[in-house]
């Protein structure tokens, strides 16, 4: 890569980054208030420190993926949740340089939304990419969770509970998401995803 690219690339990320800090502490504080928690009644339902959940909600800490998740987990609620922005009902067109790229803590995993984070959703629609050798680890989710994933490009080795599937290129997995589950990546080429996450109609 040309110094000019990754020069590009880390600036469309620090863009990212920012935006998602800021929007994240907000809505963290809305909803923890909300539903009445504490910051340390948070901490122990989520398992994420009391420490990290203020820095999140000072926008000092740009958040992980997996930091999210367990959040989101904590608080009840769909991982969207914590993203959304206000907007008006209609068409949306979601330009490409204007979507919410997340990482995990060792960039080898990112998750860019491709959709609006506006209103209450049931459903969400991600591109997922995982970069040769990559290994990510999630959570279990919301209970009732589901993902429906398909491989556009590489190769995917899927590990849910104690079952293990291997997935090529066109090939799709529907599988419940409420058990931990492991994105292995076995070979040295980048392996691109589409996934459609669903969560249940279950009060908050």
């Amino acid at each position: 890569m040309k110094q000019a690219d990754a020069e590009e690339l880390d600036g469309k990320e620090l863009i990212s980054s920012e935006h998602i800090t800021e929007v994240v502490k907000e809505n963290l504080k809305l909803i923890r208030h909300t539903k009445g928690l504490s910051l340390d009644k948070l901490a122990s339902r989520c398992g994420v420190s009391r420490a990290m959940l203020s820095q999140i909600e000072q926008g000092k800490s740009v958040p992980t993926i997996a930091v999210l998740w367990k959040i989101a987990t904590g608080l009840n609620v769909p991982f969207s949740e914590l993203l959304k922005e206000k907007g008006t009902e209609g068409v949306f067109l979601l330009k490409a340089e204007n979507t919410k790229v997340l990482y995990s803590s060792s960039k080898v995993y990112s998750s860019r939304a491709l959709f609006p984070f506006i209103g209450g959703r049931r459903v969400e629609f991600y591109e997922l990419i995982l970069k040769p050798g990559g290994i990510e680890v999630a959570e279990a989710h919301k209970a009732g969770t589901t993902e429906n994933l398909v491989v556009v490009q590489g190769k995917l080795r899927l590990r849910v509970g104690d079952k293990v599937v291997e997935l090529d290129a066109k090939d799709s997995v529907y599988f419940r998401a409420d058990v931990p589950h492991e994105y292995i990546n076995p070979t040295d080429t980048e392996t691109l995803m589409y996934l459609v996450m669903e969560y249940t109609d279950e009060a908050s």
